[in-house]
């Protein structure tokens, strides 16, 4: 284990680098010998505190990469090369071609989608080419330096240490990584929502039969005509690419408080990313410090070599997935005589053809071809239901800026140094890295910040009115996504003069909204961040205006809303806010819901088999209901059995009797329609569910809900989205192992920050599903026990906190050479 490790690191070798390399608090204290590390190569000092939290101390950069590289392997090696393994395209060689892909980096089904479609940016050489680029279009040196270090300390690592997780002990596909495989990381994270989304119809893609370049043998008389007459359902394009980009169930929610709303007068934020908790989109917790330079702790996405989401002395930060739709489609007009060839202005330009082989597990190679335009890659589908056919006559395809986005580490590091919600404003104008985020900020000063300051296409209304085709006239309205006409010049998507790169909005058009009591974003759009300052103005690819909230944003705004009315607000009510656990669902509708179930003839109901079902213990127990997702509520599972099949049962625009007005978007719609026909199955098909599953129908939540850890149940606070609940978990169904018995997916790292009159910030934290995936690791499972119970980590930021841990370890690692 990593703390038998460290103790006979420490036994060997000195807690401490030479002090020039440390703050003077941190310098050696009697009792501690002094190392003084290579100096041929990179290195740092890791002081772990408690939970396993590392605290990284480095000269510069390459040195700060470095100690980040070793520690992320350290807790999360197994993770981290399997990541690898996919950029590099070799998942069908190790795993198998037709295994499922995992979808950690992209949305490709199986293995082979997947090593063919990152085998095609590898060999376009798109990371080498952004690498090469000067800044800001280009990373800078201390972004660069950073990922180099990250390569060369994850290498240190596998070199000195022997891996003990059984995920990947003695495999052969764990091997060294260089800086480019560290770039490719951070670009695939950023094109996860573009490019990454359509990595099936990337490499599937295909010309139409019959044509020029499909085989004779392969030709069908009627190929040309049906091809030809094919044409997408706007509708189902719409709704499908609304599924893509609007799932309310995907996100996070972060707040920032004004200081005229608090105790002090200072700033405060809390930050709730709800992202997955296996896997490589995971986050992980650290504090990175070059003295003189940057001091920053928060969660970064596993492989990415800067602090994510976090705080430093004077701000702090938090994302939540926005509503900015990340990519266009552009329709294509075909050389009759040549599938393969797209006319602009009249004149044709030949589609580039790569020719991307990759090796499968039993030794065989596969081939296929991806074609490319001068717009991205031709696609042929939005999801496996909804075609995008590739005739004949027209084609489709994907422009995502954020395909050549490397920008997303200069922006946080940004972050990381700023003094204010201006200097994160000013990293937002600077670098223009962010790719599909909304960021929240509050500091220290008492000023607060929203902005959907994100890389986007440079869709604007005037130019998706003028250049949509007959689709996009469909699609933009509904949905946010263009369709523009790629026959015409004139139709191309421009630049503005403050942005970093043609083709993407600049700062000044970004939505923002600063300095208001609260701002607040739960995946909802910009327009409602304060209820009383809606932000307006955007245009449609940022988002709506003026429509039906979620649920989850609806009872967030409630809630923050009464809060900052309240005022003399502190770090304590963020802590208390987060795990509230209000189900806004139940409070609109368990009184109708108990109230129609208690008139009901007989106390049943029929089932959908027909059956008749004994609800009347379901109408006594939805009326106890405390109406929260604590692990201790009788009722909350019943309820979100019902609500759930509520929703499948009955038509959104049925749900309720009174609807949405925009004048009253927080409250609207309200009183459930319990006269709808599928009202009262749903409510018999849950109590069904759970007697059948042998759940008690008052049984406490935690009972139901819980995961395993070392073997035992930790039951889990929080619900799902669509109910309204702020601490989102999205756990996984099993009613023959007890009810839900995992959480693949919600609230990650938690951070509720504020500032008193010292240097140091006032902040609690909380890794949901703790640091390390490794089981073997003593911190496989400890922060995970914390959230079960509800309780935080209190923030060792300053040197004399980081020194007093009574867990205090520490480490120097360098290279040997």
């Amino acid at each position: 284990m990593r703390s038998r490790l460290r103790r006979l690191v420490l036994g060997a070798t000195a807690l401490f680098t030479a002090a020039s390399a440390l703050p003077a608090a941190a310098a050696p204290t009697q009792g501690r010998a002094e190392h003084h590390p290579s100096r041929d190569g990179m290195s740092a000092v890791i002081r772990y505190t408690g939970y396993g939290i590392p605290h990284i101390l480095a000269k510069n950069y390459a040195g700060l990469g470095f100690g980040t590289g070793w520690a992320q392997a350290a807790d999360e090696v197994c993770t981290l090369a399997d990541g690898f393994v996919t950029l590099r395209g070799e998942r069908s060689r190790y795993f198998g071609a037709d295994a499922a892909a995992g979808g950690e980096l992209s949305a490709a089904r199986t293995n082979l989608a997947s090593d063919l479609y990152f085998r095609g940016v590898r060999e376009a050489r798109t990371v080498e080419s952004r690498l090469a680029e000067p800044a800001p279009r280009g990373p800078r040196r201390q972004a660069r330096d950073l990922m180099r270090g990250w390569a060369a300390g994850y290498n240190a690592w596998l070199k000195q240490r022997k891996i003990t997780d059984p995920a990947c002990a003695g495999a052969s596909w764990v091997r060294p990584v260089t800086e480019l495989d560290v770039a490719a990381r951070g670009l695939a994270i950023a094109s996860i929502s573009g490019e990454g989304r359509f990595a099936d119809t990337i490499t599937a893609a295909r010309p139409p039969a019959g044509s020029a370049t499909t085989p004779p043998s392969t030709r069908s008389p009627s190929a040309t005509a049906s091809a030809s007459s094919r044409t997408p359902d706007a509708k189902a394009v719409a709704k499908a690419a609304d599924e893509l980009w609007g799932d309310p169930d995907m996100g996070s929610n972060a707040v920032a408080f004004h200081g005229d709303t608090t105790a002090n007068g200072r700033g405060l934020l809390l930050g709730n990313p709800h992202y997955p908790w296996q896997g490589g989109r995971r986050f992980w917790q650290s504090q990175q410090t070059i003295p003189g330079e940057l001091n920053v702790s928060g969660g970064s996405l596993l492989g990415t070599p800067a602090i994510s989401v976090g705080f430093n002395a004077h701000v702090a930060w938090s994302h939540t997935v926005s509503t900015g739709v990340p990519a266009n489609l552009h329709q294509l007009t075909l050389d009759p005589a040549d599938p393969t060839t797209y006319l602009v202005d009249g004149k044709p330009e030949r589609m580039t053809k790569r020719t991307v082989t990759v090796a499968a597990q039993d030794g065989t190679r596969v081939t296929r071809t991806q074609w490319r335009t001068r717009y991205g890659p031709v696609i042929t589908s939005l999801n496996s239901q909804v075609p995008l056919p590739w005739t004949t006559t027209t084609a489709y395809a994907l422009h995502d800026p954020n395909a050549a986005n490397l920008r997303f580490a200069d922006t946080s590091l940004g972050f990381g140094k700023a003094r204010s919600t201006d200097g994160v404003l000013a990293s937002l104008a600077r670098h223009q890295g962010i790719p599909w985020v909304n960021t929240l900020a509050a500091d220290r000063a008492g000023h607060s910040l929203f902005t959907q300051s994100q890389v986007l296409p440079r869709i604007t209304d005037e130019l998706a009115e003028r250049c949509s085709t007959a689709l996009g006239r469909t699609t933009y309205p509904a949905s946010g996504i263009a369709v523009l006409d790629g026959s015409r010049g004139d139709c191309a998507l421009g630049s503005d003069p403050d942005a970093v790169a043609p083709g993407i909005f600049g700062p000044a058009r970004m939505p923002a909204l600063k300095d208001a009591p609260y701002v607040e974003n739960s995946n909802g759009t910009a327009w409602m961040t304060n209820a009383d300052r809606p932000v307006t103005g955007y245009e449609r690819v940022f988002g709506t205006v003026g429509t039906q909230l979620g649920l989850r944003t609806r009872g967030a705004i409630e809630d923050v809303a009464a809060m900052a009315g309240r005022g003399r607000l502190t770090v304590r009510d963020l802590q208390r806010q987060q795990f509230a656990n209000r189900v806004p669902a139940g409070d609109l509708t368990a009184a109708d819901v108990t109230r129609t179930c208690l008139a009901l003839p007989g106390g049943t109901a029929r089932g959908s088999d027909g059956g008749t079902v004994d609800v009347s213990e379901a109408c006594a127990v939805l009326k106890a209901w405390d109406r929260t997702m604590d692990t201790g509520s009788r009722g909350a599972l019943l309820f979100d059995r019902f609500w759930r099949r509520l929703e499948q049962a009955v038509p959104a625009a049925q749900l309720w009797k009174v609807p949405f007005s925009a004048a009253d978007p927080v409250r609207t719609p309200h009183t459930l329609n319990t006269d709808a026909p599928g009202f009262t199955r749903a409510l018999a098909d849950a109590v069904t569910e759970l007697g059948v599953a042998g759940i008690a129908l008052d049984a406490p939540l935690g009972a139901h809900q819980f995961v395993v850890r070392g073997g035992k149940r930790l039951p889990m606070p929080g619900g799902s989205g669509r109910l309204g609940v702020w601490n989102v978990l999205e756990p996984a169904w099993n009613p023959a192992g007890g009810g839900y018995t995992e959480v693949p997916f919600g609230s990650s790292h938690l951070q509720a920050v504020g500032w008193d009159g010292s240097g140091c910030p006032v902040a609690r934290t909380l890794l949901a599903y703790s640091q390390s995936s490794n089981p073997e690791s003593p911190h496989f499972a400890d922060q995970t026990r914390l959230f079960s119970g509800e309780k935080w980590v209190t923030s060792r930021f300053c040197e004399r906190d980081i020194l007093s841990s009574p867990e205090l370890e520490v480490v120097t690692v360098h290279e040997h050479r």
